[in-house]
């Protein structure tokens, strides 16, 4: 049974997915305009499984992530200021301009890291768990991946790590049908990721990731059950990325009737609807997008007035 949270919660967790929206639909207009470099990966339409997730974390628990991560970054509460200075190589972003898009890191928010490689933060995530249990705090680690690292060998060495020692992890598959241009139905057989939990003896359900309260429902189960020393839990988001896997990807191994089709899930779109229902008014709702997007402009503005990293700087924060 779906459980119904207050308006001021119902709001926030609008408001959080549109501000997501209204950063990466920013990040995508400033990249064109070739006032931020590197590659770019874009979560649009994936808004409502970080925010379903990360709405029922604690501001203790940790974070990581792949690739795609300013959604579950900014879900958890990082800096929008930050944020955008990180993506623009400023000496003010989080990792002071060096780390960009695919290697953020907010300690502040518990966001331990976003990694480049495929299935490369499920192990790191682990280690966190693992030292959460031994403080005793009661801490958990949710992990954010993609259907396609589910092929690779550490996802596999993770579940089966996580499931022995019984750690507080909590594994979210972002699963949007896709392993960079590949479809699932040409890189597996599996017909459900969720499907590989149950080999590990792992509970797991797969939830509709465009429907922010079927996912923050599930969550909220699998963080409990983390939290108590139930060990970990699989969950399997279904959600569809709106863009290509890159900024510039001309994306031509999708039919257009396909993206329609997704657009016309669009979970901010659902979410909005469903709120009307509930009393939730219109006038509420559109102020939830302008103030995010003025946010938003505000982080721009930050990070452009910000100064660019020393260049002596060049060799700090590097380990070989």
């Amino acid at each position: 049974m779906q459980q119904i949270p207050d308006s001021d919660t119902l709001l926030s967790l609008l408001s959080t997915m549109w501000t997501i929206r209204a950063f990466e639909e920013k990040v995508s207009e400033l990249y064109a305009a070739a006032q931020l470099a590197g590659l770019l990966h874009l979560g649009i339409g994936q808004e409502a499984t970080a925010v379903g997730v990360c709405s029922v974390l604690r501001e203790d628990d940790y974070l990581y992530t792949g690739h795609r991560a300013h959604g579950p970054f900014i879900a958890k509460g990082a800096d929008l200021g930050r944020l955008m200075a990180e993506l623009a190589g400023r000496e003010t972003g989080y990792c002071r301009g060096k780390g960009g898009s695919m290697h953020l890191v907010a300690l502040d928010k518990g966001c331990l890291g976003a990694t480049g490689i495929v299935g490369g933060a499920l192990p790191l995530a682990l280690g966190a768990a693992l030292a959460a249990r031994e403080r005793g705090k009661n801490q958990v680690v949710a992990v954010f991946f993609g259907d396609g690292a589910a092929n690779v060998g550490a996802f596999h060495e993770s579940l089966n790590l996580a499931s022995l020692w019984r750690l507080p992890a909590v594994f979210v598959c972002e699963n949007n049908g896709y392993a960079e241009f590949t479809p699932s139905s040409a890189h597996t057989v599996v017909d459900k990721v969720v499907n590989h939990a149950s080999l590990y003896k792992i509970p797991g359900v797969t939830v509709d990731g465009n429907d922010v309260m079927e996912v923050r429902n599930a969550a909220m189960s699998a963080v409990e059950q983390a939290r108590a020393e139930g060990g970990p839990f699989f969950l399997e988001c279904l959600t569809y990325r709106l863009r290509g896997h890159y900024e510039g990807d001309p994306a031509r191994y999708r039919q257009l009737s396909e993206v329609a089709e997704w657009k016309a899930k669009d979970p901010i779109a659902r979410f909005t609807k469903w709120l009307a229902k509930n009393q939730i008014g219109v006038e509420k709702t559109r102020e939830a997008e302008k103030l995010a997007r003025q946010r938003v402009e505000e982080a721009v503005a930050f990070a452009s007035a910000s100064p660019w990293p020393d260049p002596a700087e060049v060799s700090t924060h590097v380990y070989a």
